[in-house]
């Protein structure tokens, strides 16, 4: 039977290329144009593919004799019917009949040769086409991934499917990062930084739950009270991120950095210098709840993992650790629970950005919006909030709104004022920049946006907890840079869970352990 199928698929393989030579020849005899060739090509290279794959399976071994020996001492018998397994595959569906060994027939299938030699999944679709369709998942709604795919290899996925795939594949996600090694010294940057933040997944209304203080969003907002418009209130569950990377120290002058903040896209003026790229930048977003609702397990898995690559990549405690973020004081506490002082070496800086946001604030309670002034009086504040005077721009605040403000404005600049106030010990930039260090958030900002924002805040996108998670953890995994080596320690883990042995009777013959 063996044989028979295999000169069958010669036969028809010969066929196919035959056809696909008298094709070309058609193709060049009627001027047809090279996209439409393109198509004839993968259509029946398409066909060329699935015939091939059905020959690797018929010269697959899938029959071990009557009685197979487990390494634990039981001996199974081959079982009298042959069982079936749907395997998909990028070249289409299979359905293959397996000998199978067991103790009898309608009790556990202790055994299948052929699984083990091919190395196949436990589900029904190949490694390689969820490798290709989760790949394009984090990048595109399901349903678009599966129209593409469709479109190409000439079938379609479920989006039910699709999503089950990806929960699935997220369940190694914890492990691989459990397993990934410590980058080179010599590889590695002259400061350790780690920053985190919040970012709202919109959540679908069955799922959606009040949040603690812990996992409110640190973006400054003019009115927080205020519901962002667009968003219904309690639609959205906080996600936390967290990223850590080395990179060289950028000593600057508060000068540079102003120049480098208010200067003109067309300014002639020479190009202001660059820092160096971060090295070995990781990223983690986790979305998790107790049984009380609090965000607790989620800080503590995205503040644990920091704390141990600080310790992992910091060991001998040389490099200054840096940690870089708003002013969200629930995260400023966590960062002092998991690197506390008698550990860890922590200096705190607080996103330059979201102090400029605060200072456009406070100065638009004095002058207009897009005002020549406005713009002279924020650059003033910068200047000495650069040169370490925090102290002094809350006190020409606080002067100047006694003189000119009235009412609700009083009551906005004293939150900025406290804002500052609160955070005046992270806020010695002439130090920092004196030190090289940086004092922008934007690994995490953008980090933010690419993970969370770009996937998964689209228009209509309504999320229920466990797909948001493993949606965070995938495109956590693809922004580090790591989807390949992910992909392939989820398989390798994967195949030993399944095939944990070789039958003792099958000396010559090893585990697949990679598809």
């Amino acid at each position: 039977m063996k044989e028979e199928t295999i000169r069958s698929a010669k036969e028809q393989l010969v066929n196919q290329v035959t056809g696909l030579l008298a094709g070309m020849e058609e193709s060049i005899r009627t001027g047809q144009p090279v996209h439409e060739t393109e198509q004839f090509l993968w259509d029946k290279l398409m066909i060329m593919g699935h015939k091939l794959l059905e020959v690797f399976f018929a010269l697959c071994v899938g029959d071990e004799g009557e009685l197979v020996m487990l390494p634990d001492g039981r001996q199974v018998r081959r079982l009298k019917t042959l069982h079936p397994k749907r395997y998909v595959s990028i070249f289409g569906s299979f359905d293959l009949e397996r000998v199978v060994y067991g103790t009898r027939e309608g009790q556990k299938i202790e055994y299948a040769p052929l699984d083990r030699r091919c190395g196949l999944p436990e589900g029904v679709f190949s490694y390689l086409l969820q490798d290709w369709e989760q790949s394009l998942a984090q990048e595109m709604p399901f349903a678009q991934v599966s129209a593409t795919l469709a479109k190409i290899l000439g079938f379609k996925q479920s989006v039910n499917s699709l999503e089950r795939m990806d929960r699935d594949m997220a369940e190694a996600a914890d492990a691989f990062w459990e397993a990934q090694p410590t980058p080179a010294a010599d590889k590695e940057g002259e400061l350790l930084v780690i920053t985190a933040d919040g970012k709202g997944v919109p959540m679908r209304k069955t799922t959606a739950s009040m949040e603690t203080a812990a996992g409110q969003s640190a973006t400054p907002s003019p009115d927080p009270g205020k519901p962002k418009p667009g968003i219904t209130p309690g639609t959205k569950k906080m996600a936390l991120l967290g990223a850590v990377y080395t990179v060289d120290r950028f000593p600057r002058t508060p000068e540079q950095v102003i120049e480098s903040l208010f200067r003109s896209p067309s300014s002639a003026t020479n190009p202001v210098p660059k820092r160096a790229e971060p090295q070995f930048k990781r990223v983690r977003a986790e979305l998790l709840r107790d049984e009380a609702g609090t965000t607790a397990p989620q800080v503590e898995k995205i503040f644990g993992w920091l704390a141990q690559e600080a310790t992992s990549r910091n060991p001998d405690g040389k490099k200054p650790i840096l940690h870089l973020m708003d002013g969200q004081e629930s995260l400023w506490d966590a960062g002092l629970e998991y690197l506390p002082e008698d550990r860890f070496k922590v200096t705190e800086i607080l996103d330059l950005f979201h102090v400029l946001t605060y200072l456009w604030e406070a100065v638009h309670l004095f002058h207009p919006n897009g005002s020549p002034e406005a713009s002279r009086f924020v650059r003033t504040l910068l200047d000495q909030i650069l040169h370490g005077a925090v102290e002094s721009v809350i006190s020409t605040l606080r002067r100047k709104g006694e003189e000119e403000l009235r009412g609700q404005s009083v009551a906005v600049l004293e939150r900025i004022l406290g804002y500052f106030r609160n955070n005046a010990h992270r806020m010695i930039y002439d130090e920092y920049l004196a030190a090289g260090y940086p004092i922008a958030s934007g690994v995490i900002e953008g980090a933010c946006r690419c993970v969370v924002k770009d996937r998964m805040e689209r228009s209509g996108m309504r999320w229920v907890l466990d797909g948001a998670r493993a949606m965070l953890n995938l495109r956590s995994i693809s922004l580090s840079g790591l989807w390949e080596p992910f992909t392939q320690f989820r398989i390798h883990r994967e195949l030993q869970r399944i095939y944990p042995y070789a039958p003792a009777n099958d000396e010559n013959k090893t585990l697949l352990l990679a598809a």
